[in-house]
């Protein structure tokens, strides 16, 4: 199995769900944004029904079909991966085969929220899931959203399972966590950051790119500084993630811990409207809209 990176590359871009005025799922809308992202060249992956997408918003039967939706819209373009986390296992491993029936690349698969798991709990979670499929499985930490931390000790374990092969790290609670990670990984184990704030400073610690969301409004520009970076182009790298930090860092506007509603909202802006997010998460202010509207123009996106 090839290292992950060679075959998921440098920046994956997890998709939102896109949602019709009545809050049905907007498939027909979800299929041109996974052709939008890719058009621009604004991917190296497409992650389906990830954070990002509000899979804890959506049905088994909704999930399940936006990985119909997005394989057939997107073909063999680019790899693509799908977002197989649950709380409960056995949805899990549902989600991660029916991934693998439909021809996906990988499986991404979340630490289980909300039941805080011991570490114990957590492995013999992620050990049923990965010997469920052929897939090569990425891990997802985020602990701001689950409650629950892969310890490194933990993922020393769980890379001995030959098909987890690399962990999407949030990075913002543990800024130093992939550097411990690197620690008790073997060399073909890959990091990638969780957190688009925090991108060169994964890189350094040994990571290999980003898991962005807001790549699906500026990913041109993510490639371009992650290149930057890797071909010793520091400074300009630099530069680079300081302007972006500040289109990031308005997505937590007034609090806000998820950037869900702003992202719909840069989206809106920059491509086509893609709705409101489903309840509790509330759509973006007029007060809010604007600052992400001068923040673009500054850019030169607008």
């Amino acid at each position: 199995m090839e290292q992950m990176d060679a075959v998921l590359g440098r920046v994956l871009v997890p998709l939102i769900t896109p949602f019709r005025e009545d809050g049905a799922v907007d498939y027909d809308r979800l299929a041109e944004l996974a052709q939008m992202v890719v058009e621009r060249k604004f991917c190296d992956s497409i992650i389906v029904g990830g954070t990002t997408g509000e899979f804890i918003s959506l049905t088994f039967e909704e999930r399940k079909q936006l990985f119909r939706t997005v394989r057939d819209a997107v073909g063999k373009r680019v790899p693509i991966i799908a977002g197989a986390g649950a709380a409960y296992t056995q949805h899990a491993v549902d989600l991660a085969r029916e991934a693998e029936e439909l021809g996906y690349t990988a499986t991404m698969v979340v630490t289980p929220y909300y039941l805080k798991p011991t570490q114990a709990g957590i492995y013999q979670h992620f050990k049923m899931v990965a010997e469920s499929t052929k897939l090569p499985i990425l891990l997802y930490n985020i602990p701001l959203f689950t409650g629950s931390n892969i310890d490194p000790e933990t993922l020393g374990e769980l890379t001995k399972l030959p098909n987890v092969k690399g962990i999407k790290e949030e990075a913002g609670i543990n800024p130093t966590q992939a550097s411990d990670y690197a620690l008790v990984a073997p060399k073909d184990f890959v990091v990638y950051c969780g957190d688009d704030t925090m991108v060169l400073q994964v890189l350094t610690q040994g990571g290999v790119g980003v898991v962005s969301g807001g790549s699906m409004i500026i990913g041109d520009r993510m490639k371009k500084m992650i290149d930057c970076y890797f071909k010793g182009n520091v400074v300009e790298a630099q530069n680079l993630q300081i302007q972006l930090y500040e289109f990031f860092h308005a997505f937590n506007q007034n609090g806000r811990v998820n950037p869900i509603p702003l992202v719909r909202a840069a989206i809106d802006m920059t491509w086509r409207d893609v709705g409101a997010p489903r309840l509790p998460l509330l759509p973006a202010t007029e007060t809010e809209k604007a600052e992400l509207k001068r923040i673009l123009l500054k850019m030169g996106v607008l």
